[in-house]
């Protein structure tokens, strides 16, 4: 990966004073903006910690909308992230999941009432409304609402305003915003269900393969990281692809394709040295959930950090948690505010608290927080 570039100050600016008209951002990031960026800090291996926009900016824009991703890169974000997921025809658009009653209008058109269904993805019995059961014409007529309407309400001013984007689109936007704020925007593509894709005849990768491909996105300075919770499929990517792969694990489970096929590993398994080591044949960075390296008590609370990143460092393995949000429902209590779960605690605490555990990058929910804590 890149070196982090520093946003400018008028960019810089330009992000806060939007976050601050939606939504009053945090005091410390609008302060940030007063005075020009300072050096970004460094992780253990030395190089520039990344700032990745979590599904864009969803602190602030409903998730994963060209105007959520555009938010994202003029806060500072380093990179974008869209989850990916097919249509019926084959397009590529990002959803946080395939059933997408959460995250669109789509029970508000009669027109469509038939194409509510129960299906089996990943194990799980899900009920909706399923983007493979969509023509991408059909998807566009849709529009996107807010996920966490009951901690996120500001955000819900926005639902009915924007569209399903498609990879192409995010491409596109990624390279206009390069331009225009003169550096580098990358993107960190999601494969969704890539075992359950793959059975119903509607691969992920061989897509986003070729989409990397026609846009000269498929060497290693393309600023491009694909992500996983599966093995097989990155393994098999890696043959393919000169980008970045990144393994994400999580605090409980194991790797559907490993359920699938009955080898008994589990996340635990994979984030162990061994694992680590195991992980870094096919990948160059490791994705946990942010329990992983700082895990909490039964209370919430902070305990010691765990030997996660030394150990991911030393197979060679870069670190990327996932995800950090300002509102204290998400925090650890030694970090939250009065105000209640919706209300912002202190985000930038904690974000140092991640950050001095030599982390080589962070997943935001609101990216300037992340951006104003490593240049602060």
């Amino acid at each position: 990966m890149r070196r982090r570039t520093r946003p400018s100050a008028r960019a810089l600016l330009c992000a806060l004073t939007l976050s601050v008209l939606s939504v009053g951002a945090l005091a410390p990031s609008a302060g940030a903006a007063q005075s020009a960026p300072r050096h970004p800090e460094r992780s253990e291996q030395g190089e520039s910690i990344e700032v990745f926009g979590h599904r864009g900016a969803p602190g602030y824009r409903p998730e994963h909308t060209l105007a959520s991703y555009e938010l994202a890169a003029r806060m500072g974000a380093d990179h974008i992230e869209p989850d990916l997921v097919p249509t019926k025809d084959g397009a590529l658009v990002a959803r946080h999941e395939n059933e997408i009653s959460g995250t669109t209008d789509v029970e508000q058109h009669p027109e469509f009432a038939d194409r509510r269904t129960t299906k089996v993805v990943d194990g799980e019995s899900v009920t909706g409304w399923f983007t493979e059961d969509f023509t991408l014409a059909e998807l566009k007529t849709l529009r996107a609402t807010e996920r966490l309407p009951e901690i996120r309400q500001r955000n819900t001013i926005y639902d009915g305003r924007f569209e399903i984007p498609t990879l192409r689109e995010i491409i596109e936007l990624k390279r206009e915003l390069s331009h225009e704020l003169g550096r580098r925007i990358g993107i960190a593509p999601e494969i969704k269900h890539p075992s359950y894709f793959r059975s119903v005849g509607l691969p992920v990768e061989p897509r986003l393969v070729d989409a990397l491909e026609r846009n000269g996105l498929n060497t290693p300075h393309a600023e491009v990281a694909v992500q996983s919770f599966e093995v097989g499929n990155l393994r098999r990517l890696d043959r393919r692809l000169r980008v970045d792969l990144v393994q994400l694990v999580s605090s409980s489970g194991a790797p559907y394709d490993f359920t699938a096929s009955g080898d008994p590993r589990t996340y635990a398994d994979m984030v162990t040295p061994e694992g680590l080591r195991d992980v870094a044949e096919y990948a160059d960075w490791v994705a946990p959930v942010t329990t992983m390296i700082l895990p909490r008590d039964d209370q919430g609370y902070l305990e010691e950090p765990t030997r996660l990143v030394e150990h991911a460092h030393r197979a060679g393995l870069k670190v990327v948690p996932y995800t950090v949000r300002a509102e204290n429902t998400f925090l650890p209590a030694d970090f939250r505010s009065a105000g209640g779960a919706s209300a912002y605690g202190d985000v930038f605490g904690f974000l140092r608290a991640l950050l001095a555990t030599g982390v080589d990058a962070v997943f935001a929910d609101q990216p300037d927080t992340a951006v104003h804590t490593l240049e602060s």
